[in-house]
């Protein structure tokens, strides 16, 4: 090979490298958290947009036994995650990110219809004193510790927009949630120091809309809204990808 060929492939070698490492480097990964009463299969519509425009996307499996365990689960999924990570809760899902966003690895923190505490605050500490004519959710006594949803109301409650068949089949296959995740207190938030974004959802009988834009406005997150139930993330998958993708484009950590 002549001098020439030879400078030329070697230029071309570090050209790709180069370009690879770029990409690499401008990676974003998103790490989906489900709340309570439902594991992470809810996700699919939200994984296939935020797949299809080339994000690397985990679903957390949250036992929902308890805040310490949901935790620890999403950091080990934070930890494999290639490169930055826009972390997203969905309602309970909204506490664990509140204290797994701490971790380096995270660029920005998105809240779907979710709660998000302060230091010292849990979800039952959030829902202790509902505001007057506000959506009481139709949770049951706890069984052994769990919590269940009363399945004849839980197409009203959490998913109104949701088709009746899929609304049905979630009702039946409710994930028991721990009375321990619902006092789970967060430690440090981490919306104190990480960008955060919020996406309220007008129509939700389970965290009223205005709690939501209540604690959106203390967290100082971008809010945007859209018309649906609770399980917005299911209804409108394209609304949920679009906040997802904003957060990861106002974190500065956007895909190239």
């Amino acid at each position: 090979m002549s001098t020439v060929l030879t400078l030329l492939a070697a230029a071309s070698a570090v050209g790709v490298g180069a370009a690879a490492r770029g990409e690499a480097a401008n990676a974003t990964s998103v790490v989906l958290v489900h709340g309570g009463f439902v594991d992470g299969s809810g996700w699919q519509g939200v994984y296939d947009i935020l797949r299809s425009d080339g994000y690397d996307v985990t679903i957390v499996q949250n036992p929902t036994t308890s805040l310490a365990d949901d935790v620890a689960v999403t950091r080990r999924a934070i930890a494999a995650a290639p490169g930055q990570v826009v972390l997203v809760g969905h309602s309970y899902g909204g506490v664990v990110v509140s204290e797994a966003g701490t971790d380096p690895k995270v660029a920005a923190v998105v809240y779907i219809a979710a709660f998000a505490p302060d230091a010292g605050e849990s979800v039952a500490s959030l829902i202790a004193d509902p505001a007057p004519g506000a959506p009481v959710p139709p949770i049951l006594p706890p069984v052994d510790g769990f919590l269940f949803l009363d399945q004849a109301k839980f197409a009203a409650s959490f998913a109104a927009d949701v088709a009746p068949n899929l609304a049905a089949f979630m009702a039946r296959s409710q994930v028991p949630w721990g009375v321990a995740a619902l006092d789970g207190k967060v430690t440090a938030p981490a919306w104190k120091t990480k960008p955060s974004w919020y996406l309220v959802a007008t129509e939700d009988r389970m965290i009223p809309p205005e709690a939501q834009r209540q604690m959106a406005g203390r967290c100082g997150a971008t809010v945007s809204e859209a018309r649906g139930s609770h399980a917005i993330y299911v209804s409108q998958p394209q609304a949920v990808a679009a906040a997802i993708a904003a957060a990861a484009k106002g974190a500065g950590r956007v895909r190239s």
